[in-house]
């Protein structure tokens, strides 16, 4: 919208500060209205596991063994943190419901992050994951489109072997399809021995709504 409203100056390449340090933008198209947009990531940091897998799951309505077997809850960040929780299906994706409260007695000092929920989704043939992400401590009851997650999101794949192969890696977040605002948030990075590098998040926007603020 900076780039259509000619505010970047014709640049195909900028920097957006947002209080997590300068993040470098790539615009693929016309510079004046582009048709994709990429935003850089730093390398992830990762907490350590939560070990209360059924107080968590119970956090969201769920039983543990709607948790897929052998994925840690474990928070992850690069820039803003966000506690994720791979659940086995889509099913268990869109049943999902978070209790503030009982994610803290269950997650510790993490439930004030925000809780991203996923399953990889098995119903397509390029590597997609299926996901929701709750923020009620934030003011979000749910978010359609989290493009601060997409980053972490792809080195816990890689992490923990949710995605396989190295070298370029190319992951598709399917968000807010529960809530009626369906997004796909792109992710690319480079992967290898377990760790992602040069990480990647892109998509393309829709404009929803225009406001002017009268100063006086």
């Amino acid at each position: 919208m900076l780039a259509t409203e000619g505010r970047t100056g014709g640049a195909a390449r900028f920097a957006l500060e947002e209080g997590i340090g300068p993040v470098p933008v790539d615009l693929e198209g016309d510079p004046a209205r582009p048709g994709f947009v990429w935003m850089g990531h730093r390398d992830a940091t990762f907490g350590p596991e939560v070990r209360d897998r059924a107080g968590v799951a119970a956090a969201l309505g769920l039983e543990e063994g709607d948790l897929l077997p052998g994925a840690p809850i474990q928070s992850a960040s690069t820039g803003n943190d966000f506690l994720f929780v791979a659940l086995r299906d889509r099913a268990a994706v869109d049943r999902a419901a978070l209790d503030a409260r009982a994610a803290i007695e269950g997650a510790g000092a993490t439930a004030a992050l925000g809780v991203f929920v996923f399953a990889p989704d098995a119903t397509v043939p390029e590597p997609r994951v299926y996901s929701r992400m709750f923020a009620p401590r934030s003011g979000v009851p749910e978010d359609p489109a989290t493009g601060s997650a997409g980053g972490p999101l792809g080195a816990y794949l890689v992490r923990h072997g949710l995605v396989k192969g190295g070298g370029e890696v190319a992951v598709v977040s399917e968000q807010g399809t529960k809530m009626g605002r369906q997004s796909f948030v792109h992710i690319r990075m480079r992967a290898r021995d377990g760790d992602a590098t040069d990480i990647r998040v892109g998509g393309g926007v829709v404009p929803v709504l225009e406001g002017r603020l009268r100063l006086p």
